[in-house]
Protein backbone atom coordinates (compact mmCIF):
# COMPACT_ATOMS: atom_id res chain seq x y z
CA UNK A 1 0.00 0.00 0.00
CA UNK A 2 1.31 3.47 -0.91
CA UNK A 3 1.92 5.58 2.19
CA UNK A 4 3.34 8.62 0.44
CA UNK A 5 0.38 10.94 0.39
CA UNK A 6 -2.53 12.38 2.25
CA UNK A 7 -4.98 10.62 -0.06
CA UNK A 8 -4.12 7.13 1.16
CA UNK A 9 -7.36 5.39 2.14
CA UNK A 10 -8.64 1.90 2.80
CA UNK A 11 -11.39 0.72 0.47
CA UNK A 12 -13.21 -1.75 2.70
CA UNK A 13 -14.02 -2.57 6.31
CA UNK A 14 -15.35 -0.65 9.26
CA UNK A 15 -13.45 2.35 10.55
CA UNK A 16 -11.66 0.34 13.22
CA UNK A 17 -10.37 -2.12 10.64
CA UNK A 18 -9.38 0.75 8.37
CA UNK A 19 -7.55 2.49 11.21
CA UNK A 20 -5.55 -0.66 11.93
CA UNK A 21 -4.05 -0.37 8.42
CA UNK A 22 -2.58 3.02 9.31
CA UNK A 23 -1.94 2.92 13.05
CA UNK A 24 -1.30 0.48 15.90
CA UNK A 25 -4.55 0.37 17.86
CA UNK A 26 -4.26 0.12 21.63
CA UNK A 27 -7.10 -0.56 24.08
CA UNK A 28 -7.37 2.01 26.86
CA UNK A 29 -9.10 -0.15 29.45
CA UNK A 30 -8.73 -2.68 32.22
CA UNK A 31 -11.74 -4.61 30.95
CA UNK A 32 -10.63 -7.95 29.50
CA UNK A 33 -13.83 -8.54 27.53
CA UNK A 34 -13.45 -5.26 25.64
CA UNK A 35 -9.86 -6.15 24.82
CA UNK A 36 -10.94 -9.52 23.46
CA UNK A 37 -13.70 -7.96 21.37
CA UNK A 38 -11.66 -5.30 19.58
CA UNK A 39 -8.36 -7.19 19.19
CA UNK A 40 -5.86 -4.36 19.76
CA UNK A 41 -2.13 -5.03 19.61
CA UNK A 42 -1.36 -3.35 22.96
CA UNK A 43 -3.31 -2.23 26.02
CA UNK A 44 -2.89 0.57 28.54
CA UNK A 45 -4.10 0.89 32.11
CA UNK A 46 -3.97 3.68 34.67
CA UNK A 47 -5.01 4.08 38.32
CA UNK A 48 -8.48 5.29 37.37
CA UNK A 49 -9.12 2.30 35.10
CA UNK A 50 -7.91 -0.21 37.70
CA UNK A 51 -10.00 1.48 40.40
CA UNK A 52 -13.08 1.20 38.17
CA UNK A 53 -12.33 -2.41 37.28
CA UNK A 54 -11.94 -3.73 40.83
CA UNK A 55 -15.45 -2.53 41.62
CA UNK A 56 -16.84 -4.87 38.94
CA UNK A 57 -17.88 -8.36 40.05
CA UNK A 58 -15.91 -10.09 37.29
CA UNK A 59 -12.61 -8.69 38.56
CA UNK A 60 -13.19 -9.05 42.28
CA UNK A 61 -11.22 -12.31 42.29
CA UNK A 62 -8.05 -10.49 41.21
CA UNK A 63 -8.25 -8.15 44.17
CA UNK A 64 -8.96 -11.08 46.49
CA UNK A 65 -5.94 -12.94 45.11
CA UNK A 66 -3.65 -9.92 45.51
CA UNK A 67 -4.76 -9.61 49.14
CA UNK A 68 -4.49 -13.34 49.88
CA UNK A 69 -1.05 -13.63 48.31
CA UNK A 70 0.34 -10.84 50.49
CA UNK A 71 -1.48 -11.18 53.80
CA UNK A 72 1.37 -13.24 55.26
CA UNK A 73 4.16 -11.25 53.59
CA UNK A 74 5.33 -9.75 56.87
CA UNK A 75 4.21 -6.28 55.79
CA UNK A 76 1.68 -4.28 57.76
CA UNK A 77 -0.21 -1.01 57.36
CA UNK A 78 0.67 1.20 54.40
CA UNK A 79 3.51 -1.08 53.30
CA UNK A 80 1.12 -4.03 53.02
CA UNK A 81 -1.43 -2.00 51.04
CA UNK A 82 1.32 -0.75 48.72
CA UNK A 83 2.51 -4.31 48.15
CA UNK A 84 -1.05 -5.49 47.41
CA UNK A 85 -1.55 -2.72 44.86
CA UNK A 86 1.67 -3.64 43.07
CA UNK A 87 0.55 -7.26 42.85
CA UNK A 88 -2.90 -6.20 41.70
CA UNK A 89 -1.40 -4.19 38.85
CA UNK A 90 0.68 -7.17 37.77
CA UNK A 91 -2.32 -9.52 37.95
CA UNK A 92 -4.26 -7.22 35.62
CA UNK A 93 -1.28 -6.87 33.33
CA UNK A 94 -0.68 -10.61 33.25
CA UNK A 95 -4.29 -11.36 32.30
CA UNK A 96 -4.24 -8.67 29.61
CA UNK A 97 -1.06 -10.11 28.11
CA UNK A 98 -2.84 -13.45 27.70
CA UNK A 99 -5.20 -11.69 25.30
CA UNK A 100 -3.01 -9.28 23.32
CA UNK A 101 0.10 -10.03 21.23
CA UNK A 102 1.93 -6.85 22.23
CA UNK A 103 2.63 -4.80 25.34
CA UNK A 104 0.75 -3.65 28.42
CA UNK A 105 1.39 -0.32 30.14
CA UNK A 106 1.47 -0.35 33.94
CA UNK A 107 1.64 2.92 35.84
CA UNK A 108 3.89 4.03 38.67
CA UNK A 109 2.11 5.68 41.61
CA UNK A 110 1.34 9.27 40.53
CA UNK A 111 2.37 10.50 43.98
CA UNK A 112 5.96 9.75 42.97
CA UNK A 113 5.79 12.09 39.98
CA UNK A 114 8.31 14.54 41.45
CA UNK A 115 10.72 11.97 42.90
CA UNK A 116 13.17 10.54 40.38
CA UNK A 117 14.78 7.99 42.70
CA UNK A 118 11.52 6.59 44.07
CA UNK A 119 10.04 6.37 40.56
CA UNK A 120 13.04 4.30 39.44
CA UNK A 121 12.73 2.09 42.52
CA UNK A 122 9.00 1.50 42.00
CA UNK A 123 9.44 0.79 38.28
CA UNK A 124 12.09 -1.84 39.05
CA UNK A 125 9.81 -3.43 41.65
CA UNK A 126 7.00 -3.70 39.09
CA UNK A 127 9.29 -5.17 36.43
CA UNK A 128 10.67 -7.64 38.97
CA UNK A 129 7.12 -8.76 39.79
CA UNK A 130 6.35 -9.24 36.11
CA UNK A 131 9.52 -11.26 35.58
CA UNK A 132 8.74 -13.41 38.62
CA UNK A 133 5.43 -14.10 36.90
CA UNK A 134 7.32 -15.18 33.77
CA UNK A 135 6.47 -12.02 31.81
CA UNK A 136 9.38 -10.58 29.83
CA UNK A 137 10.12 -6.92 30.42
CA UNK A 138 9.90 -6.40 26.65
CA UNK A 139 6.12 -6.89 26.94
CA UNK A 140 5.74 -4.18 29.59
CA UNK A 141 5.80 -0.40 29.39
CA UNK A 142 6.18 1.41 32.69
CA UNK A 143 3.98 4.51 32.70
CA UNK A 144 5.46 7.61 34.29
CA UNK A 145 4.12 11.17 34.43
CA UNK A 146 5.93 13.59 32.09
CA UNK A 147 7.37 15.82 34.80
CA UNK A 148 11.05 16.71 34.60
CA UNK A 149 11.71 14.21 37.41
CA UNK A 150 9.65 11.52 35.69
CA UNK A 151 11.49 11.98 32.41
CA UNK A 152 14.87 11.70 34.15
CA UNK A 153 13.72 8.52 35.88
CA UNK A 154 12.56 7.05 32.58
CA UNK A 155 15.84 8.01 30.92
CA UNK A 156 17.72 5.90 33.47
CA UNK A 157 15.22 3.05 33.26
CA UNK A 158 15.55 2.90 29.47
CA UNK A 159 19.33 2.58 29.85
CA UNK A 160 18.69 -0.48 32.01
CA UNK A 161 16.34 -2.10 29.49
CA UNK A 162 13.08 -1.08 31.15
CA UNK A 163 10.86 0.49 28.51
CA UNK A 164 8.66 3.44 29.44
CA UNK A 165 5.44 5.17 28.41
CA UNK A 166 5.50 8.83 29.42
CA UNK A 167 1.95 9.85 30.22
CA UNK A 168 0.11 13.07 31.13
CA UNK A 169 1.88 14.79 28.25
CA UNK A 170 0.36 18.07 27.04
CA UNK A 171 3.15 20.16 25.54
CA UNK A 172 6.02 20.19 23.06
CA UNK A 173 8.78 20.70 25.69
CA UNK A 174 7.60 17.55 27.48
CA UNK A 175 7.67 15.65 24.19
CA UNK A 176 11.10 16.95 23.17
CA UNK A 177 12.62 16.07 26.54
CA UNK A 178 11.22 12.54 26.25
CA UNK A 179 12.69 12.10 22.77
CA UNK A 180 16.08 13.41 23.88
CA UNK A 181 15.97 10.91 26.75
CA UNK A 182 15.36 8.03 24.28
CA UNK A 183 12.02 7.11 25.84
CA UNK A 184 10.21 4.26 24.09
CA UNK A 185 6.77 5.90 23.86
CA UNK A 186 4.84 9.03 24.82
CA UNK A 187 1.10 9.50 25.37
CA UNK A 188 -0.06 13.04 24.50
CA UNK A 189 -3.58 13.60 25.85
CA UNK A 190 -5.79 14.85 23.03
CA UNK A 191 -9.09 15.03 24.90
CA UNK A 192 -7.83 16.85 27.95
CA UNK A 193 -6.20 19.51 25.76
CA UNK A 194 -9.52 19.86 23.93
CA UNK A 195 -11.35 20.14 27.28
CA UNK A 196 -9.11 22.99 28.43
CA UNK A 197 -9.53 25.08 25.30
CA UNK A 198 -13.26 24.43 25.14
CA UNK A 199 -13.68 25.56 28.77
CA UNK A 200 -11.65 28.72 28.13
CA UNK A 201 -13.28 29.77 24.86
CA UNK A 202 -16.67 28.07 24.81
CA UNK A 203 -15.93 26.93 21.26
CA UNK A 204 -16.59 23.47 19.84
CA UNK A 205 -13.44 22.38 18.01
CA UNK A 206 -13.76 19.83 15.23
CA UNK A 207 -11.49 18.18 12.69
CA UNK A 208 -8.06 19.63 12.12
CA UNK A 209 -8.98 22.72 14.17
CA UNK A 210 -9.09 20.67 17.38
CA UNK A 211 -6.19 21.91 19.58
CA UNK A 212 -5.60 18.40 20.93
CA UNK A 213 -5.30 17.04 17.41
CA UNK A 214 -2.99 19.91 16.48
CA UNK A 215 -0.75 19.24 19.48
CA UNK A 216 -0.24 15.57 18.60
CA UNK A 217 0.30 16.46 14.94
CA UNK A 218 3.00 18.96 15.88
CA UNK A 219 4.77 16.44 18.12
CA UNK A 220 4.55 13.73 15.45
CA UNK A 221 6.04 16.03 12.79
CA UNK A 222 8.80 17.23 15.13
CA UNK A 223 9.81 13.65 15.87
CA UNK A 224 9.82 12.62 12.21
CA UNK A 225 11.66 15.78 11.11
CA UNK A 226 14.59 15.08 13.40
CA UNK A 227 14.58 11.29 13.28
CA UNK A 228 13.63 10.50 16.87
CA UNK A 229 12.76 6.87 17.58
CA UNK A 230 10.31 7.62 20.39
CA UNK A 231 6.81 6.50 19.39
CA UNK A 232 3.83 8.85 19.58
CA UNK A 233 0.62 7.35 20.98
CA UNK A 234 -2.36 9.72 20.96
CA UNK A 235 -4.53 9.21 24.05
CA UNK A 236 -7.55 10.53 25.95
CA UNK A 237 -10.05 10.94 23.12
CA UNK A 238 -13.46 12.56 23.44
CA UNK A 239 -14.89 11.50 20.07
CA UNK A 240 -14.07 9.43 17.00
CA UNK A 241 -13.45 12.58 14.96
CA UNK A 242 -10.27 13.22 16.95
CA UNK A 243 -9.13 9.66 16.30
CA UNK A 244 -9.81 9.83 12.57
CA UNK A 245 -7.85 13.10 12.30
CA UNK A 246 -4.82 11.29 13.75
CA UNK A 247 -4.97 8.21 11.50
CA UNK A 248 -1.35 7.38 10.74
CA UNK A 249 -0.02 8.31 14.18
CA UNK A 250 2.36 5.61 15.44
CA UNK A 251 -0.21 4.36 17.96
CA UNK A 252 -3.60 5.47 19.30
CA UNK A 253 -4.97 4.23 22.64
CA UNK A 254 -8.76 4.20 22.55
CA UNK A 255 -11.49 3.55 25.12
CA UNK A 256 -14.00 0.71 24.56
CA UNK A 257 -16.93 3.05 23.82
CA UNK A 258 -15.01 4.75 21.01
CA UNK A 259 -13.68 1.43 19.71
CA UNK A 260 -17.31 0.35 19.51
CA UNK A 261 -18.30 3.47 17.55
CA UNK A 262 -15.47 2.96 15.08
CA UNK A 263 -16.42 -0.68 14.59
CA UNK A 264 -20.01 0.28 13.72
CA UNK A 265 -19.16 2.81 11.01
CA UNK A 266 -18.00 2.00 7.48
CA UNK A 267 -17.36 5.63 6.42
CA UNK A 268 -14.02 5.77 4.64
CA UNK A 269 -11.06 7.28 6.45
CA UNK A 270 -7.76 8.63 5.14
CA UNK A 271 -4.26 8.55 6.51
CA UNK A 272 -3.60 12.02 7.92
CA UNK A 273 -0.14 11.62 9.47
CA UNK A 274 2.93 10.21 7.72
CA UNK A 275 6.67 10.97 8.04
CA UNK A 276 6.89 12.74 4.70
CA UNK A 277 4.77 15.57 6.14
CA UNK A 278 7.79 16.77 8.08
CA UNK A 279 10.61 16.19 5.58
CA UNK A 280 10.31 19.49 3.71
CA UNK A 281 8.66 21.55 6.45
CA UNK A 282 11.22 24.28 7.10
CA UNK A 283 8.98 25.86 9.74
CA UNK A 284 9.97 23.12 12.20
CA UNK A 285 13.09 24.19 14.09
CA UNK A 286 15.03 22.14 16.59
CA UNK A 287 14.79 23.18 20.23
CA UNK A 288 17.48 22.48 22.84
CA UNK A 289 16.19 21.89 26.34
CA UNK A 290 17.94 21.77 29.68
CA UNK A 291 16.04 21.63 32.95
CA UNK A 292 15.65 25.40 33.26
CA UNK A 293 14.39 25.79 29.70
CA UNK A 294 12.00 22.86 30.13
CA UNK A 295 10.50 24.33 33.28
CA UNK A 296 10.22 27.79 31.77
CA UNK A 297 8.56 26.61 28.54
CA UNK A 298 6.11 24.44 30.48
CA UNK A 299 5.41 27.32 32.86
CA UNK A 300 4.60 29.57 29.91
CA UNK A 301 2.08 26.99 28.63
CA UNK A 302 -0.91 27.56 30.91
CA UNK A 303 -2.83 24.61 29.48
CA UNK A 304 0.12 22.21 29.82
CA UNK A 305 0.88 23.31 33.36
CA UNK A 306 -2.72 23.10 34.54
CA UNK A 307 -3.55 19.77 32.89
CA UNK A 308 -0.34 18.09 34.10
CA UNK A 309 -1.03 19.13 37.71
CA UNK A 310 -4.69 18.19 37.46
CA UNK A 311 -3.90 14.79 35.92
CA UNK A 312 -1.44 13.91 38.66
CA UNK A 313 -3.96 14.92 41.33
CA UNK A 314 -6.72 12.83 39.72
CA UNK A 315 -4.59 9.71 39.39
CA UNK A 316 -3.33 10.14 42.97
CA UNK A 317 -6.92 10.46 44.21
CA UNK A 318 -7.92 7.21 42.50
CA UNK A 319 -4.93 5.41 44.01
CA UNK A 320 -6.09 6.60 47.42
CA UNK A 321 -9.61 5.32 46.69
CA UNK A 322 -8.11 1.96 45.73
CA UNK A 323 -6.15 1.95 48.98
CA UNK A 324 -9.38 2.56 50.91
CA UNK A 325 -11.04 -0.43 49.23
CA UNK A 326 -8.10 -2.66 50.15
CA UNK A 327 -7.92 -1.35 53.71
CA UNK A 328 -11.61 -2.07 54.23
CA UNK A 329 -11.22 -5.60 52.91
CA UNK A 330 -8.25 -6.20 55.21
CA UNK A 331 -10.30 -5.00 58.19
CA UNK A 332 -13.04 -7.46 57.30
CA UNK A 333 -10.68 -10.41 57.42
Amino acid sequence: MNDKGNNVSVLAGNQLDQLKNFTVVVADTGDFESIKEYEPRDATTNPSLIYQAVQMDEYEHLLEKAIADNTNSGKIGDELIDKIIDHLLILFGKEILKIIPGRVSTEVDARLSFDTDKTIKKAKELIDLYERNEISRDRVLIKVASTWEGIQAAKQLEKEGIHCNLTLLFSLPQAISCAEANITLISPFVGRIYDWYKSKTGDEYVGENDPGVQSVGSIYKYYKKFGYKTEVMGASFRNTGQIIELAGCDLLTISPNLLSELSKSDVKIEKKLYPELAENDNSITKISLDEKTFRWMLNEDAMGTEKLSEGIRKFAADIEKLEDIIENQLLDK
